[in-house]
């Protein structure tokens, strides 16, 4: 059982910046790809980013390529989704979540199988 716990969220302004940190606990991270995804009421869970074990292959949505970044420390069981010039439209809630061994598609919400409580994320114009 992987234990994976979301924090950095809070309030920020449009242009700004924001570290959002998914840290596990329980059983390592492995050498599962993990995942952030994104929700706001009403609608469907999104996908954000994702990045392999080794951290050499990341990729991301078409709205958040070039303002965010997806790391990871092994050695700390810490997946780090970096934030920047923020937008309103970023405003929701994140998750991060570890890809099964065998996933397809990274893109995929079902390739995954744990996932974290979620950290806020508001972004004012």
């Amino acid at each position: 059982q992987v234990q994976l716990v979301e924090s950095g969220g809070g309030l920020v302004q449009a242009g700004d910046s924001l570290r959002v940190s998914c840290a596990a606990s329980g059983r390592t991270l492995g050498t599962n790809a993990m995942g952030w995804f994104r929700q706001t009421p009403g609608k469907e869970r999104e996908f954000v980013a994702a990045i392999s074990w080794s951290g050499s292959n990341t990729i991301y949505a078409a709205s958040v390529k070039g303002r965010f970044t997806i790391s990871r420390d092994n050695a700390k069981n810490t997946v780090y989704l970096q934030m920047n010039s923020l937008k309103p439209e970023d405003t929701a809630d994140y998750y991060c979540a570890r890809a099964t061994t065998y996933a397809s598609s990274w893109y995929n919400q079902w390739e995954y199988d744990f996932w974290g409580q979620g950290t806020q994320v508001t972004v004012s114009s």
